[in-house]
């Protein structure tokens, strides 16, 4: 009697797993992929080949919640069946799709731009966290994903964005503010990219018409002014921001909120908490038209470089230039190095403060407005 080929008996285990019970189906695949995970001097290669086609017979015929765990446990593989990781890629439930889509080495660039010109919000979300990512799946994440996606996108430190990918985000940015946002508070964003960004997005207009262009030609040559709270503002903030800060819940991701949203009280108050600093100081270095002393305020409060660039772009009454945007990283990369030069220099700002807040108490005496 002739024995079978090892392609033969394959077939014949695939054609056999096709009509077997369902619980039967559930414990072969358990031993299959226990044999995966468990092979570690073993050809992964071959194995991973050789159980894909029976794989992929069990997959149809059990449940979604055992599929969940299947797509964790492949995903974990360096090598696994590819025909079932793009079978478990492309399944319509994003609990089953998801884990594979994140994290497995085996699925291709065709395959991960396939999945994410055709998938929901959660897979494409999925996809644009993986760490690396192919800058082709970045540029179609970009053109056919949803904002959540761009901005997982713009959020992962691993992606490289190509031209391409920067001109369709631009092109997203026009009808989304959280997405512009975002971008230019990345901290690798390039100064042009920073420029066709902000030279693509629409002035806003009060009309129509000429007398509506000359009147916004007008506003935009005036300075805006900042204005800071009252004191009665302060004194509300203080006791919710030492409060965050005593439960180490006045971090970079809340001081993050504070700028972005204009909470300027509540800003103010968080930098003088974390800095140790008295809110008059902090008042003046965030008024003040050279952003130096803010940096150095941020780095004292130890604030991150995204942390401090929000800070930057939402303060009132200033604009952040690519030219100051370019100093204010350097200052703040550099007083990473040289904590006694900025210990130094701190002092000199709060002196200046003090002196700016005395000069000014001495006009009110004299009578000057």
């Amino acid at each position: 009697m002739m024995a079978n080929s090892p392609a033969d008996s394959l077939v014949d285990l695939e054609n056999a797993v096709a009509t077997c019970p369902l619980d039967r189906c559930a414990r072969i695949l358990s031993g299959i992929l226990q044999l995966l995970t468990s092979s570690r001097d073993r050809s992964q290669e071959l194995l991973a080949d050789m159980a894909d086609g029976v794989l992929l017979r069990l997959v149809e015929r059990v449940e979604a919640s055992t599929l969940i765990d299947v797509s964790a446990a492949l995903a974990e593989l360096k090598v696994a069946p590819p025909k079932t990781v793009r079978r478990l890629a492309s399944h319509h439930d994003p609990e089953v799709a998801c884990p594979v889509l994140l994290r497995s080495q085996s699925l291709s660039t065709a395959d991960l731009k396939s999945v994410a010109a055709a998938s929901g919000e959660r897979q494409q979300c999925a996809i644009a966290g993986r760490a690396p990512i192919d800058p082709l799946v970045i540029e179609t994440l970009i053109k056919c994903g949803a904002p959540s996606a761009c901005l997982a996108l713009i959020g992962n430190r691993e992606a490289r964005f190509s031209d391409a990918a920067y001109v369709a985000l631009i092109e997203k940015c026009l009808s989304d503010d959280e997405l512009t946002k975002a971008l230019a508070l990345r901290p690798d964003t390039p100064d042009r990219v920073m420029r066709e960004l902000l030279s693509a997005l629409p002035a806003p207009q009060s009309g129509t018409g000429p007398k509506a262009i000359g009147s916004h030609q007008t506003a935009t040559a005036a300075p805006n002014v900042a204005r800071l709270p009252c004191a009665a503002a302060y004194a509300r903030a203080r006791p919710e921001i030492v409060a965050l800060n005593r439960t180490g819940k006045l971090n970079d991701s809340t001081v993050n909120r504070f700028a972005i949203r204009g909470e300027t009280a509540n800003l103010v108050t968080a930098l003088s908490v974390l800095s140790g600093t008295p809110i008059e100081i902090v008042e003046h270095v965030i008024t003040d038209e050279d952003c130096e002393g803010l940096v150095m305020a941020c780095r004292a409060s130890r604030l991150n470089w995204q942390t401090t660039l929000a800070i930057l772009s939402n303060r009132c009454g200033t604009r952040l230039s690519f030219a100051e945007r370019g100093r204010a990283q350097h200052i703040f990369e550099t007083l990473l190095l040289s904590t006694s030069q900025w210990t130094v220099r701190w002092g000199e700002i709060a002196a200046n403060a003090k002196e700016s807040g005395r000069g000014h108490r001495d006009a009110k005496n004299m009578g000057v407005s």
